[in-house]
């Protein structure tokens, strides 16, 4: 059997520029196969797949005209007596190093501090338990969290590094691999064996996000969305899958990333889809034709959720805007009433789910041993926080030592009527203003003690 391979291909490491056409770093250049050297800065594709679609083939153009033996396919024979792929895993003590420092956890901390409705300590120190969250302590991504990629043989196949801003917006994202890498390079160092090896790998993330969940919770129905970022807030509103009737949350990582290999694993189970949000509703158009397709390739039900779809708006649904988006503007506690079981889920009143499937008992494996995570460092009962003289409340930002996070007044912290703005720390100076005491316990600030 022959395929062809061309001279010309995007570049398969994890390296990313400025798009040209929306100027977002996710854009992927061709190289030369045989030289390794980037073509001019146009030719390339944005992963954004729906939300931009650059995507410019020196072949298309008339590119590879200028140079005759590179517009030429060149011709490879595959080998009759093929060899099986090996997989090679990160190995586990490499995860065992980012299960720590969630003080330093961006994310994490963001979730305690920077929302309109504060999630519980318990819950965050439980989502980081059950889906092996982790922090990157050092530059340039410090305070990062770490999203692990772990199969169902709890073999991990790859960890993400996400860098968030102060309202969990993504602001650099790398991987462990890739991160290593580098360092190794700058040293001019050997790469350790197991880096070697994993670097062979053609593809990483290869996995479902939280996958290893599935022997853990065998009968659970389960909620698929794009991001890993996205099934934690999912769990943290709608609850941990304690019991069947409650939804178990995966991702597959991206929108390009739903197919056969990572969902087969999903067999005997209902899923529910919730893809993000694009222009012309292309996200919720693809993720429809692949459930219609897994129909009949995965005995398992796939219904896609059109929440997003009908309720976004227009410049929601330019932005891209995903479940996550959609869920932080509303109180968890709201979401966490009784699940009635039926034939199909919906989200009743734009903020509840009081419908999902009813779940059959497939037969899994015992999920294998693992050991406990560490759990992250217990929040203290009070902090100080200031009112300038006219009611303005400054928080110190836990996350960042430059900024404050400011309400209008102290009514609308306790309350959460508002979501926090953020303002430069230097601009004011705080031993000159009113000091009160926050109650971490309820993340509120008692008036009557403030005269």
């Amino acid at each position: 059997m022959q395929y062809k391979n061309y001279a010309y291909q995007l570049d398969k490491s994890s390296k990313k520029f400025k798009c040209p056409a929306c100027e977002k770093k996710r854009f992927v250049k061709y190289v030369d196969a045989e030289t390794k050297a980037y073509l001019s800065s146009e030719y390339g594709k944005c992963d954004r797949a729906d939300n931009c679609g650059y995507h410019l083939n020196p072949y298309k153009d008339g590119f590879g005209k200028q140079t005759k033996n590179k517009w030429e396919q060149v011709k490879v024979t595959t080998p009759k007596n093929k060899q099986p792929v090996t997989t090679y895993f990160i190995p586990e003590e490499i995860l065992d190093k980012t299960l720590a420092n969630y003080e330093q956890n961006v994310f994490a901390n963001n979730l305690l501090n920077n929302v309109a409705f504060p999630f519980e300590t318990e819950d965050i120190q439980k989502a980081i338990e059950l889906y092996y969250l982790g922090t990157i302590i050092n530059e340039p991504f410090a305070g990062a969290i770490t999203f692990p990629f772990i199969d169902r043989n709890n073999k991990i196949r790859a960890i993400q590094v996400k860098a968030f801003d102060q309202h969990n917006k993504t602001s650099n994202t790398n991987w462990i691999h890739s991160i290593t890498q580098k360092k190794y390079q700058y040293k001019k160092s050997n790469y350790p064996a197991w880096l070697s090896n994993y670097l062979k790998n053609e593809k990483k993330a290869t996995c479902l996000f939280g996958e290893h969940l599935l022997n853990q919770y065998p009968n659970n129905s389960v909620a698929l969305v794009e991001a890993p970022k996205t099934a934690i807030y999912g769990t943290l509103y709608y609850g941990f899958p304690d019991n069947q009737n409650k939804l178990l949350w995966l991702a597959c990582f991206n929108l390009n990333t739903l197919n056969y290999e990572r969902c087969k694993v999903l067999e005997g189970r209902k899923v529910v889809l919730f893809p993000d949000t694009s222009k012309d509703g292309n996200a919720y158009n693809k993720w429809s034709k692949k459930a219609q397709e897994f129909k009949t390739t995965i005995k398992a039900t796939f219904i896609v959720n059109a929440l997003l779809e009908e309720n976004a708006s227009k410049a929601e649904k330019e932005k891209g805007s995903d479940l996550a988006d959609y869920l932080i503007k509303y109180n968890w506690r709201d979401f966490r009433k009784p699940i009635i079981n039926n034939d199909a889920p919906k989200i009743q009143k734009t903020i509840s789910i009081d419908e999902v499937f009813e779940t059959e008992e497939p037969k899994h494996p015992k999920h294998p041993t693992v050991n406990e995570l560490p759990k992250p460092k217990k929040a203290t009962k009070e902090s100080i926080a200031y009112v300038t003289k006219d009611g303005q409340l400054l928080i110190p930002t836990p996350t960042n030592e430059t900024t404050l996070t400011t309400y209008p007044n102290i009514e609308a912290y306790n309350n959460r009527s508002v979501l926090p703005d953020f303002v430069k720390r230097s601009d004011y100076q705080l031993e000159q203003l009113q000091k009160v005491v926050i109650d971490c316990s309820t993340l509120t600030i008692d008036v009557a003690c403030f005269k």
